[in-house]
């Protein structure tokens, strides 16, 4: 039971999150600053690709609350061989991703 409540609070939480970080950047109030982070999120998309940005934060956090990090990215590394591509491949294209160095180095030893 409470891995569900946990669950749901996740998926409305990282979206919500999100959000309140990139309206508090947009230096706007109220409906403005709303519709102002949509739009940013959005990038050229506008406000709809902010909103579908969202949906799909809805559905990346609750599946990594439900089935955590390691299931899902090795299942999507899975995908990404039976696409053709190969470990160092997959090693390449995560070192050129804009994250943090912890994530990368977490992703590299989860490759090996």
């Amino acid at each position: 039971m409470l891995d569900k409540v946990v669950s749901k609070i996740v998926a409305l939480g990282v979206p919500g999150l999100v959000l309140l970080v990139a309206m508090a950047a947009s230096g706007w109030a109220g409906g403005a600053a709303i519709v102002t982070a949509l739009a940013i999120l959005g990038g050229p998309l506008g406000m709809l690709g902010g909103i579908v940005l969202l949906g799909i934060l809805v559905l990346i956090s609750h599946a990594l609350a439900k089935y955590g990090f390691r299931k899902i990215f090795e299942a999507s590394v899975k995908r990404l061989q039976e696409q053709g591509l190969t470990k160092e491949e997959i090693l390449r294209r995560v070192e050129g991703y804009p994250i943090s160095k912890d994530l990368k180095l977490r992703m590299k030893e989860l490759l090996q």
